[in-house]
């Protein structure tokens, strides 16, 4: 791993292969070009990747700190740099550097509890790292629920690794919805909030919400009503990053900025931040 490093200074990454999730969603596997590494990065963080000549931008990084042979980012095409990342092949070459944010408490707040994952859309890519750093270390965790909606069945990212590899796990329960009824889909329909309640969902569990903010306030909403108490519920404000240390200040809520006091926060220390996330 990349421990070192200068984080303020942008690395060679190369593109070592390429997964085309869904219609508008590709996840890339990155490794540092001058040693094959990886950056040095805990659950729930995020990187800079950039194209010289047209732009950089935070995504989260979808791997485990387990995986140490590549880091991987699962990215939707939403504009300029996006789109100009699809494009590229196997063997491109972009700049990245980082890891930056607070994570996920794997280690401390989440060690021996029942985990409850819920995400929707691109937001299950911040929660997959999560996931899988859980599951490469099985017996420090509870019982796991993952939950994940996405608008279609066809926009569900990650579907195949999670219907071929994650149910196969010990003590897991996948949960899938979409939006609407489709024809050949035969699981669940209607939108997570709803569901994460049709679910009953004892309050033993630690839940780690990430997806477009109305999803969040309705499922935090949903949880409350089940007896869940914010102090049990975690979340990601990972899309309000941009510099990553803390220089700019365009992440900042209040007093907190978001690169440096974030993304990760416990969902009761949103309570003394102005409601602009």
């Amino acid at each position: 791993m990349c421990n070192t490093h200068d984080k303020l200074v942008p690395q060679v990454g190369k593109i070592i292969n390429i997964f085309t999730e869904t219609k508008d969603t590709k996840t890339f596997h990155i490794v540092l070009e001058n040693n094959n590494m990886v950056l040095n990065h805990k659950p729930g963080q995020c990187a800079m990747i950039g194209i010289p000549g047209i732009s950089e931008a935070m995504f989260s990084i979808s791997s485990s700190p387990t995986e140490i042979n590549h880091m991987e980012f699962s990215i939707k095409a939403v504009g300029r740099l996006t789109n100009h990342l699809h494009a590229l092949d196997i063997g491109s070459k972009v700049t990245i550097r980082g890891a930056y944010g607070t994570p996920f408490p794997v280690e401390e707040a989440l060690k021996n509890k029942n985990l409850l994952f819920i995400a929707g859309g691109i937001g299950i890519a911040p929660l997959r790292s999560v996931i899988k750093y859980t599951f490469d270390n099985r017996s420090n965790y509870g019982n796991i629920d993952i939950v994940y909606g996405s608008r279609t069945s066809a926009d569900l990212v990650f579907y195949n690794e999670i219907s071929k590899e994650w149910v196969e796990k010990s003590d897991t329960n996948i949960h899938l919805t979409i939006d609407k009824p489709e024809e050949n889909w035969n699981g669940h329909d209607g939108f997570v909030p709803s569901y994460i309640e049709e679910l009953a969902f004892d309050n033993n569990k630690t839940a780690l919400v990430c997806g477009p903010p109305i999803m969040i306030k309705y499922t935090l909403e949903a949880l409350i009503k089940m007896g869940f108490k914010k102090e049990q519920v975690y979340t990601t404000l990972e899309m309000r990053m941009k510099c990553g240390i803390g220089k700019c200040g365009r992440c900042n809520i209040g007093s907190k900025l978001i690169c440096k006091d974030g993304p990760v926060f416990r969902c009761d220390e949103l309570d003394y931040l102005p409601d602009e996330y």
